[in-house]
């Protein structure tokens, strides 16, 4: 069924009625010359200018696409407040295969929609998008970051995500087991791509005692060939699925947490760079069920939002170094607050941020 413009009616309801509506502002986009066809999702803006990455995916249908685009701007939303960011939420996502449909013609148009928002979303790369694209990105829209820095940009957030969930990681041994150190813990990580190669090695540095998947084997391989010590296992229902482990960090694809997963998982720590990991409502709860502790994935990852927000004022590493290590303390108090509350941590995450948007609304209606 479409209305009167076409639209698909599936998509309407998820805009203005479904669970993952309440967004602020839908763009739907597409430039015929290139082929692109694009969702820009902006949820909350109560903090300042929407601030997401522009996620490059050959979506099924294009409702698919839609409802990527709202959770995963309802999810920046979260993130960007707890990450104590004068940012909302946002999102783009761009629908076609990144190897084969990515062209200039079509990034090019892709950056002219953004800048027509006149500032109110921020573009950044996401899965499918890389520092390069951004830079094209930028020719049409100044509202760009994720750039390099022969472009006046801070290069690959991935380096401070992956510092980001280290801190969590840190903040989640200490919680449990009362010491921050995960030196001899046995660590699963899934997905060992742009932000889980670098996680690793921080693991490595530490001495910690690691298990890799990736559905690339060279991915893999770049880790076990440079660190003899890393053992790879066949996939990640393998990898969850490991005697003793101790920390899980999902950090491919989100939805690594569902009802299949959880119940065989061995591990008593979840910490890991993917972004909605919770397959559904009720997850956090059949975890803190079960005894294991979850590390919110939009807290934890917000390493890289630090980056290129900072980005806007002048990138400066070592500011963003340390903003990010204060992920370490936000994930405690999470943790405290939490346990004040009798809530899994995933509920009292959303509690502190939504308290903070509702404040910064309150006191933009009040001016």
């Amino acid at each position: 069924m479409t209305d009167v413009t076409g639209a698909s009616a599936d998509v309407l309801h998820t805009l203005f009625h479904s669970e993952q509506g309440g967004h602020e502002q839908v763009v739907l986009c597409q430039d015929r010359a290139s082929g692109l066809k694009a969702v820009i999702a902006l949820h909350n803006t109560a903090l300042g200018p929407a601030l997401g990455g522009t996620r490059f995916y050959p979506y099924a249908t294009e409702a698919e696409a839609v409802a990527d685009a709202l959770n995963l701007a309802r999810g920046m939303s979260y993130k960007n407040a707890m990450a104590g960011l004068d940012h909302g939420g946002g999102k783009a996502v761009i629908i076609g295969d990144p190897e084969r449909d990515k062209t200039e013609e079509l990034l090019l148009a892709y950056g002219r929609f953004v800048a027509s928002l006149g500032g109110r979303y921020v573009t950044a790369c996401d899965v499918g998008t890389y520092v390069a694209d951004m830079d094209v990105v930028a020719r049409e829209c100044r509202w760009t970051t994720g750039r390099s820095p022969e472009n006046g940009g801070a290069g690959d957030s991935s380096v401070l995500t992956a510092f980001g969930v280290y801190q969590g990681m840190r903040a989640s041994a200490q919680h449990l087991w009362g010491d921050p150190s995960l030196r001899g813990r046995r660590v699963g990580v899934a997905g060992v791509g742009k932000v889980g190669h670098h996680l690793v090695e921080h693991l490595v540095a530490e001495g910690a005692e690691i298990f890799v998947t990736d559905v690339r084997e060279d991915a893999v391989r770049r880790i076990t060939e440079r660190h003899a010590s890393v053992t790879a296992v066949a996939d990640t229902e393998a990898l969850i699925r490991v005697e003793g482990l101790e920390v899980y960090a999902p950090c491919a694809l989100g939805g690594a947490l569902n009802d299949d997963s959880v119940p065989v998982l061995t591990a008593k720590v979840v910490c890991g760079a993917a972004n909605n990991q919770l397959a559904h409502p009720g997850v956090e709860k059949d975890l803190a069920d079960r005894g294991i502790l979850y590390a919110p994935d939009y807290v934890v990852n917000a390493g890289g939002v630090i980056q290129v927000a900072d980005e806007l004022h002048g990138f400066d590493f070592e500011r963003c170094k340390a903003k990010a290590a204060g992920i370490y303390d936000t994930t405690l108090a999470i943790f405290a607050r939490a346990k004040a509350d009798g809530i899994p941590p995933a509920a009292a995450a959303d509690r502190i941020a939504e308290q903070r948007m509702h404040e910064a609304a309150a006191a933009r209606r009040a001016r």
